[in-house]
């Protein structure tokens, strides 16, 4: 069978601690930054995210992941390396962060009829108009608004921050936008 590689051409594999001749990659990566409270656990462990607060901080190794940019390929949705083929499934993904795949798809609406109130009663608060388009929450607001708890939280304050920690893995790891900076509500 014929390589879909040509190694007559450099690879960035090749070249991986000489990145004056590649470009390579950045992610669009917005790590947490903070590991959860402990008395969130329950409700993150409750939620199915109990291994994904692992995700809180992480270095990536971009130049690796350039090599296997240029081994993808879209016609199969597949890698093609030297070893044979590798595809990353559903399964694989889930292995990797402890989330559950069984049972129904999370779908939502992308517009909001009342994004204020929706946010108010998600996370019991909302950021001001300078800090948000209410469809979308900043990372920055999240952070600052739940990363430190009272010692004396109520249970609905405790539930509120595990959804904005929820929130900011979704929207900062698992699924970051182009602008790296908020998460759609």
């Amino acid at each position: 069978m014929a390589s879909l590689i040509n190694k007559e051409l450099p690879q960035i594999c090749d070249t991986v601690n000489n990145t004056d001749s590649y470009l390579i990659l950045r992610g669009r990566v917005n790590g947490v930054g903070y590991s959860p409270d402990a008395r969130l656990m329950p409700y993150l462990e409750l939620a199915g995210f109990g291994s994904a607060v692992l995700t809180w901080i992480f270095d990536l190794r971009y130049d690796l992941i350039s090599a296997l940019v240029e081994r993808w390929r879209p016609e199969t949705h597949t890698f093609h390396l030297s070893c044979g083929e590798c595809i990353v499934t559903l399964e694989d993904v889930a292995l990797q962060f402890g989330l559950p795949i069984d049972g129904d798809a999370v779908t939502g609406v992308s517009a909001i009829a009342e994004p204020v109130a929706l946010c108010y009663s998600l996370l019991g608060a909302s950021p001001g108009d300078a800090e948000s388009t209410f469809s979308e929450l900043k990372f920055t607001w999240l952070k600052a608004n739940f990363q430190h708890l009272l010692d004396n939280a109520t249970e609905e304050e405790l539930v509120c921050a595990a959804r904005a920690y929820i929130m900011h893995i979704i929207g900062g790891v698992l699924m970051p936008n182009s602008n790296n900076n908020k998460v759609h509500l």
